[in-house]
């Protein structure tokens, strides 16, 4: 029987382009995502051809996205965020605000109008949370109290920019300056009122039907012990509320899918879920992240150069800085603030469905995406090396704190008790063990420096 095998060839060249360029970008000790970027870049039809159909690229686009949705829904935890609310809801907020406003200001000062310049400042107000998640996990972090103070600060970003998502196509007439200044203010205020109600009618429905419905479902699947039952329970759920969410509430499908993953998070299998969509989670991120490269034009760098070296500054200096400082104003210790502030110095898979929606309404200009691509990869390729380096300095000041906190101690305990003796005279004076320490107070003895040794170092 005839049929077309471009999508299948489309996604056999994009994956095995990933594999290897994956791989290469391992070597260099690069993440894994700047290959994956690359490769795309490599076999789209701005540069080799192979793959030259754009709307097929967007179309893969698209469906990896919301599948990368629905990763960031499962690692939605409201427990989480409510433990670090009192620093990621004001700091990630304001963080957001800031950088949105510098990017507003840059596409006005670019010439641009209204409608690309707030999906600019909307692109660069959240980091990626794949980027992310891989190199807290690379290093052993995701759980320490950094780990937690991130991932809260990014999910206020994504949450932030879900509501942006929703909302950006209701205020397109406005941006794009069409059709509102007749009517008034009231036809810009009812279709968003209208997307609003949309939106708090749609979580409604997740919170009091979705998380009774859902976790019984998967644990009734769940007992019939069939493994492949449950992988199938758990993406047909993340799917089916997709289709619900856009056909019934006219909300994104990504979004659907977020919301889908928030709602398994807080089922007692929600680490099995995660584990077995894991999989066809990550093949379908590498191919969102494959087709944004195929729709970036290399060209922009040599057409735009100092707007691509501008918005990597914003991305890198500015938003790490920002964040190290808005840290510290709440109080947070300096190592905390320091590795935040530096996680977050970079760019990814939400800024690229909201430059990707803006395209679609027409408010950016051709070479926005081109722009937020070109910046994305040098940041996320940055990323990595700022963070160990950071890594390293905020040790350097743990440890020159702790030695000063001993010698605080000792001169303390000196001056309450005495002169302290050394372990010889100890037993020259007692007769007891010269190894016997039963006196030296403050201090721990740490056998082995591996993963748990470091950890629990840096703990104490």
């Amino acid at each position: 029987m005839p049929h077309d095998t471009l999508q299948i060839a489309t996604v056999a060249v994009g994956l095995a382009t990933a594999l290897v360029f994956g791989l290469l970008a391992t070597r260099l000790r690069l993440p894994p995502i700047v290959g994956y970027l690359m490769a795309g870049v490599f076999v789209g039809r701005f540069t080799t051809g192979v793959v030259a159909d754009a709307a097929l690229a967007s179309q893969l686009a698209e469906f990896g996205a919301i599948l990368l949705m629905f990763g960031v829904g499962l690692h939605f935890s409201i427990r989480d965020l409510l433990d670090v609310r009192g620093v990621v809801l004001p700091g990630a907020l304001l963080q957001t605000a800031l950088t949105g406003s510098v990017g507003v200001a840059l596409g006005r000062l670019w010439g641009w109008g209204w409608g690309g310049a707030v999906v600019l400042g909307l692109s660069l107000g959240v980091a990626s949370t794949v980027v992310l998640l891989k190199g807290l996990e690379r290093r052993d972090k995701l759980d320490s109290s950094e780990g937690r103070l991130a991932v809260g600060w990014l999910v206020v970003e994504d949450v932030t920019m879900v509501f942006a998502l929703v909302l950006l196509p209701a205020v397109a007439p406005m941006l794009s300056g069409t059709g509102v200044a007749a009517a008034g203010i009231g036809a810009l205020l009812l279709p968003v009122g209208i997307a609003i109600a949309k939106v708090i009618g749609f979580i409604a429905l997740m919170f009091v039907v979705g998380r009774r419905f859902v976790p019984w479902l998967l644990e009734h699947v769940a007992e019939l012990g069939s493994r492949e039952l449950f992988t199938l329970s758990v993406l047909a759920t993340a799917l089916g509320i997709g289709s619900i969410a856009a056909t019934f509430f006219g909300v994104s499908f990504a979004l659907g899918a977020f919301f889908a993953g928030a709602v398994i998070s807080e089922s007692e299998l929600s680490h099995r879920a995660a584990a077995d969509a894991l999989p066809m989670q990550d093949a379908f991120a590498v191919l969102f992240f494959v087709s944004i490269g195929m729709l970036f034009d290399p060209t922009v760098l040599m057409q735009h150069p100092g707007k691509v070296v501008t918005l990597l500054l914003v991305i890198v200096l500015w938003r790490s800085a920002l964040s190290y400082s808005i840290m510290r104003a709440l109080k947070q210790p300096p190592r905390s603030a320091i590795l935040v502030g530096t996680a977050l110095g970079q760019i990814g898979e939400f800024s690229f469905i909201v430059a990707g929606l803006g395209a679609s309404l027409g408010l950016v200009p051709p070479e926005a995406l081109g722009l937020l691509v070109a910046a994305a990869i040098m940041s996320i390729t940055l990323n990595g090396p700022a963070l160990s380096l950071a890594e390293a300095f905020a040790q350097r000041l743990a440890d020159r704190a702790a030695v000063e906190s001993t010698a605080a101690t000792a001169a303390e305990h000196e001056g309450t008790h005495g002169p302290r003796h050394s372990p010889a005279m100890y037993a020259t004076e007692t007769d007891h063990d010269p190894f016997d320490f039963a006196d030296v107070i403050g201090h721990v003895v740490l056998v082995g420096f591996g993963r748990v040794g470091a950890t629990v170092a840096e703990a104490l």
